[in-house]
């Protein structure tokens, strides 16, 4: 009986990548008078310690039952990088065990650092924990009570729930800090069950109430762009648009400019 044939996006993928690699980088020797290009799905699903029929359904996009460790085992078997294992997740409807904030390339904050002071306008950076990291001249002049103080955290969420600056600087203060609330939590994810996490935002709801009714109500929403508007102690009222970017080699951090 022949096999049936791979239609879904993740059988695809799968197959793709099987016929890339070698019996030889798969440690398995070549044999005789082969014939399939790369690895065949029996060699695959011995090497994840699945069985081939279980290896074909997951080709053919069954995978509603697929563990997260069986698609990792066929990631490391089929040799994938980091973005290859994220999209084979993301075919197969689940969340990458591997993909945590962690920072890849060790010259990312420095390459940060250096760019937001060539920026012409308002810059900082922000870490997974919403710690600003560098920030420009600029934005030490509008963001008055926060980056231009020497504090030993310049976290975002602590400035707009715990500084007093923060309501008279940002304009309609109650709605901007519902939305950064949501922000967050869509932000940290998973990450909010590590305990360091836990006690800073445990500290944070007990210094606000604002903040403590805000995160009970477990809004979660995108971070987007669009008008920012200040009330500026010096300078009267200001109105930027905001972008933030990521960085491709360090995902966790993020550059906001204020154009």
């Amino acid at each position: 009986m022949s096999q049936s044939k791979t239609t879904s996006p993740l059988g695809e993928f799968i197959r793709a990548h099987r016929e890339r690699v070698s019996p030889q980088q798969a440690g398995l020797p070549a044999g005789s008078r082969r014939r399939a290009k790369g690895l065949r799905r029996e060699e695959v699903a011995a090497l994840c310690g699945i069985s081939p029929t279980w290896l074909t359904w997951i080709e053919q996009g069954r995978s509603q039952s697929v563990s997260a460790p069986t698609l990792s085992r066929l990631a490391d078997a089929l040799l994938l990088t980091h973005a290859e294992r994220d999209y084979l997740f993301k075919l197969a409807g689940l969340k990458n065990p591997q993909d945590r904030p962690v920072e890849r390339n060790p010259q990312s904050r420095q390459a940060l650092r250096d760019a937001v002071d060539v920026i012409g306008a308002p810059a900082y950076v922000l870490d997974a924990n919403w710690d600003a990291l560098a920030w420009n001249t600029l934005a030490a002049e509008l963001f008055s009570g926060w980056l231009d103080q020497p504090l030993a955290r310049h976290n975002l969420l602590d400035f707009m729930f715990l500084r007093t600056e923060s309501r008279q600087l940002v304009e309609d203060w109650p709605v901007r800090a519902r939305r950064m609330v949501a922000e967050f939590r869509a932000d940290a994810g998973e990450r909010l069950e590590e305990n360091s996490i836990r006690q800073w935002l445990d500290t944070l709801r007990q210094g606000s109430a604002e903040f403590d009714t805000l995160w009970q109500q477990h809004d979660v929403q995108g971070r987007e762009g669009g008008e920012r508007a200040f009330n500026h102690p010096q300078r009267g009222r200001l109105v930027y648009q905001q972008l933030t970017l990521n960085l491709a080699a360090a995902p966790e951090l993020k550059l906001i400019m204020l154009l």
